[in-house]
């Protein structure tokens, strides 16, 4: 079986299939690690690890995974790469560990995982599996620091730690608090759907 081109790939999980904007989950990390942008950064790295890996294992077994179980050993695999990730974390970056808390553990029950794992690795060679996770780690990764950086500039006043705003900016608290990754969010949908339905009538235009 012949997966698909790379380009096709890239494109579909940062763009016309992001999980996050297109598909609206794995949405949880939005409002629980985006106060600062390199606990996004750290996030998003974890989970595309454990995405493109979990998919090229999985795509190399899938011939040999009984079906009444497919959805367990799914599981189970996915459970064996975020232990990793947790472990390498605690062993090498304790305060990061700390930092982010029980949300690395929750990479495993994160609906972008499964889906790419159920939808596309069970179906496709390993290969363009991987790159698969690759692009939907990457297309979550990219949102996820696009609404830390809105929040850390505005609510910290600093860019990956860094003062960039001087003494004259006043912290505005409600970047602060959950809530504003929501409304972040919300504004990215919204701006992401706009350019899609624009797009798309430019494209049924052109073929009339």
């Amino acid at each position: 079986m012949v997966g698909d081109s790379p380009k096709k790939i890239f494109k579909m999980g940062i763009w016309d299939d992001n999980p996050i904007f297109k598909q609206v989950i794995g949405i949880c990390s939005a409002l629980a690690v985006t106060n600062l942008m390199l606990n996004s950064l750290i996030m998003g790295l974890g989970l595309i690890f454990v995405t493109a890996f979990s998919e090229l294992t999985i795509s190399l077994i899938r011939r040999l995974t009984p079906k009444h179980i497919r959805m367990m050993v799914q599981v189970l695999i996915i459970s064996v790469y975020v232990i990793m990730v947790d472990i390498f974390l605690k062993a090498y970056y304790p305060e990061m560990s700390r930092a982010l808390g029980p949300y690395v553990g929750l990479i495993i029950t994160n609906c972008i995982i499964m889906g790419r794992c159920e939808g596309y690795a069970q179906n496709n060679p390993p290969i363009s599996s991987f790159l698969d996770g690759i692009a939907s780690g990457l297309g979550y990764t990219i949102i996820l620091l696009i609404i830390s950086f809105v929040r850390e500039l505005l609510g910290f006043g600093t860019v990956f730690g860094y003062q960039v705003l001087g003494s004259w900016w006043t912290n505005w608290t409600i970047m602060v608090m959950p809530p504003a990754a929501f409304f972040i969010l919300g504004v990215i949908v919204w701006w992401a759907r706009s350019v899609s339905e624009k797009e798309g009538e430019e494209g049924g235009a052109t073929n009339q």
